[in-house]
């Protein structure tokens, strides 16, 4: 803990370390800091609600758009529910070595004067919340127009106790993990490649949709997806930004990097799509948009603009690469390429953050004496998040799929999810 606060003037951790009071920070309440934070909440419940709702919702076909959107409103509310029951005491509990405990189990003991800071407890209560509803929503587009709603409820409450709040607390609440010093400012680790690990492998464990690879999957309404990815980009800026848990500098900051490399993004997968198809499209500028998003959230507090420029580039080469030439050559049925942008575009953040922290580069600092000892530090991060997500989340879909079934049926598939699982029609059906 001696070196942790030797360095701390050089780069925040983490939103985490601003409960620890052993870092130096007081509670002492900041109207302003509390009035940022309050926004930056609603921003980041944004990003789920509309945003991924929409955005995935036009990258289905028409006859599965309810039943996306449906899935995003049932994640909000079951997660919200759940963080209050046990999730943040897991997750921000005790700082033992793997789980927080559940020793503020139902928020026992917070109250409407408790502090984290200089912002009420149950502010930072709420931000965190937040994440943990994004995390699991962003899984679905993996398994798209399969799965079955009741293993889709199941899965998201299994995956959150065991598989989000297990990381959430090893990064960002004083577990094992942080003890590396990992730089993951906003939630590359936790949040990205956390969901894109696990949506590669319950894409596989699910199987691909019928008629994949030889009928047409065109997304019914590219609209929707563009005006859901402008909804994440402008609700990111809570996501970011917001993860310093203080209106200052360093919030500031990773408001303009995040904007740097959002935009360095989408002309690095336009001119990639552009130079291999001849086409640039209005999908993969949003698409190289969101990418760009994802790779620079562990660098946000961290990286300069420069800095931001090259993860931002580096995202929307590497983010395309996955979703096209690296999917076709594995022949999973990502429907919605969550591994391809949120996983890669994570890992790619989360190295190059260890390299591009540095002063050198124009960073804030990073935490170890030498890049090459950062970069292995973010790459253990990375390899502990994918083994322990790739398996924990195996088992627990095996676990489903033996008693209540993870996939609907060939005849209710075809039908669509919106009529066989929920009676409804997103869709007006015209006879000419």
């Amino acid at each position: 803990m001696n070196y942790l606060k030797n360095i701390w003037t050089k780069v925040t951790l983490s939103t985490a370390a601003l409960l620890t009071p052993s870092l130096g920070y007081t509670d002492q309440l900041n109207s302003g800091d509390t009035a940022w934070m309050l926004t930056a909440s609603a921003l980041v419940l944004f990003m789920t609600l509309p945003g991924l709702a929409l955005f995935y919702g036009g990258l289905v076909r028409s006859k599965n758009i309810l039943s996306i959107l449906k899935q995003c409103v049932a994640i909000t509310c079951l997660t919200t529910v759940i963080w209050v029951i046990a999730g943040y005491s897991l997750a921000f509990g005790d700082p033992n070595p793997f789980w927080g405990g559940l020793n503020t189990a139902f928020l026992k003991g917070i109250t409407a004067d408790s502090l984290a800071g200089t912002i009420p407890e149950s502010l930072f209560v709420m931000f965190q919340a937040t994440f943990a509803i994004i995390t699991p929503a962003l899984m679905v587009g993996a398994f798209a127009e399969r799965m079955k709603f009741s293993a889709l409820l199941l899965f998201s409450v299994l995956w959150v106790l065991f598989v989000y709040t297990p990381i959430c607390h090893n990064i960002w609440g004083g577990g094992w993990l942080s003890s590396f010093g990992i730089i993951d400012f906003a939630g590359g680790t936790v949040v990205h490649i956390n969901a894109g690990v696990a949506a590669l492998v319950a894409c596989i464990m699910v199987g691909r949709r019928e008629g994949y690879g030889k009928a047409v999957m065109k997304p019914n309404n590219l609209a929707y997806s563009f005006i859901g990815a402008c909804m994440l980009w402008v609700g990111w800026f809570g996501f970011n930004a917001g993860s310093e848990l203080a209106a200052d500098g360093t919030a500031a900051m990773a408001m303009l990097v995040t904007q740097v490399a959002t935009a360095m993004a989408g002309i690095g997968w336009v001119a990639m799509e552009w130079f291999i198809h001849k086409k640039p499209t209005v999908l993969g500028i949003i698409t190289g948009a969101v990418a760009g998003l994802v790779a620079i959230t562990p660098a946000s507090g961290s990286v300069g603009p420069v800095g931001a420029m090259v993860i931002g580039l580096f995202a929307g080469i590497f983010c395309y690469m996955a979703s096209t030439s690296l999917k076709k050559a594995l022949g999973y049925d990502d429907s919605l390429d969550v591994f391809g942008v949120h996983a890669v575009g994570g890992i790619v953040g989360a190295l190059l953050t260890g390299v591009l922290s540095d002063i050198s580069f124009g960073g804030a600092g990073i935490l170890h004496s030498t890049i090459g000892q950062q970069l292995g530090a973010q790459a253990i991060g990375v390899l502990a998040t994918v083994i322990y997500c790739g398996i924990v989340t195996a088992i627990i879909l095996r676990l489903i799929d033996k008693t209540i079934g993870l996939r609907v049926s060939e005849e209710e598939e075809e039908q669509g999810l919106d009529i066989s699982l929920h009676g409804e029609q997103g869709y007006n059906i015209e006879f000419h």
